[in-house]
């Protein structure tokens, strides 16, 4: 996706002429920014995705080069736009935003059996819904049998078959897809925990509920953890979940524990939305270790500098997967 943002004051009324402050104009998407995320934060990963044939896809394309990622999956097609997201970011650092699919709709089952390869030596495949569902459940159809690690985030949230729930080993939604997904409202903690173990009723192995300034809960077969958020003076919310989904993909990758990659992927989150954008968010390795020292982490304790991992790639898998 292409972001188009504009911050205002406040957010328009219905037939609201509103002027704004500024403008910028930047890359997104979901799987995008938790592609770049995870590379920023050393991952080596490939990208499955399909971009228009139109400037914004030439843009997308370099842009994916310049943070590192593979882009050899990474699919341009004549006589398509290229996906984009309108933003508006108010006063309060709150977002609303409209997205148009683009080429991304057209991302098929075949594109993503391309990539098999890439998929099966992977250590995580992470797949969200800003591409058809047929290409996420072929991903994990992949993954699955391969032993790789899936994370399902389900945003923009919408009907999802038991099929693709029974092939992810971790959901993470936020709590406004965790009702419209389950129809619980999740008010508190214990409400929370019921949406949880309703999509894992339908089959996923885990699910880390993210709540914003409540912080997330992880919750499993046996165990709920509650993991707290980080205080900062948030600038732009915009592409934070996406920081929390690829440093989650990453610390996974690299051997961590379900509590000890929210735990990071809180502190990566919360750096994000100190600074405007998107992806320009997004904090490098050492900003994000220099950031997780201050809150008394180390972001990476065994790993070092460069993390072995992925987003649909080639890499080390997690010990005993």
């Amino acid at each position: 996706m292409v972001d188009l943002v504009s911050r205002v004051a406040r957010m328009p009324a219905p037939g609201e002429t509103l002027a704004g402050s500024s403008f910028a104009l930047g890359f997104g998407g979901k799987g995008g920014n938790q592609a770049v995320t995870a590379a920023r934060l050393g991952a080596e990963v490939t990208l499955v995705t399909r971009l228009g044939g139109d400037a914004f896809g030439d843009g997308a394309l370099e842009n994916y080069r310049g943070a590192g990622i593979d882009p050899r999956h990474v699919l341009q097609q004549a006589g398509l736009v290229t996906g984009v997201a309108t933003i508006l970011v108010d006063d309060t650092a709150q977002n609303c935003i409209v997205i148009v699919p683009g080429a991304n709709g057209a991302l098929t089952a075949d594109d993503v059996r391309a990539a098999s390869a890439a998929i099966e030596a992977a250590a995580v495949v992470v797949a969200q819904l800003e591409v058809p569902l047929a290409a996420a459940l072929a991903a994990f159809e992949i993954a699955r049998p391969a032993g790789v690690t899936t994370i399902f985030n389900p945003a923009p949230a919408a009907a999802v078959p038991d099929e693709l729930w029974r092939l992810t080993d971790v959901a993470v939604p936020n709590e406004t897809e965790s009702e419209l997904l389950t129809g619980i409202a999740v008010t508190d903690d214990v409400q929370a925990e019921r949406a949880a173990r309703a999509l894992m009723a339908r089959g996923a192995r885990a699910v880390i509920l993210t709540m914003g300034r409540r912080g997330s809960l992880v919750v499993t077969a046996d165990t709920v953890d509650r993991v707290e958020p980080v205080s900062v003076d948030a600038v732009d919310t915009t592409g934070a979940g996406d920081a929390y989904v690829g440093t989650l993909a990453v610390c996974l990758a690299a051997g961590m524990t379900l509590v000890e990659s929210a735990r990071r992927a809180n502190l990566v989150a919360a750096l994000s939305v100190t600074r405007a954008g998107t992806q320009t968010s997004f904090p490098e390795y050492d900003e994000a270790d220099q950031f997780a020292a201050e809150h008394n982490v180390v972001l990476f304790p065994a790993a070092g500098r460069r993390i072995s991992s992925s987003i649909v790639l080639r890499s080390k898998r997690i010990n005993g997967k």
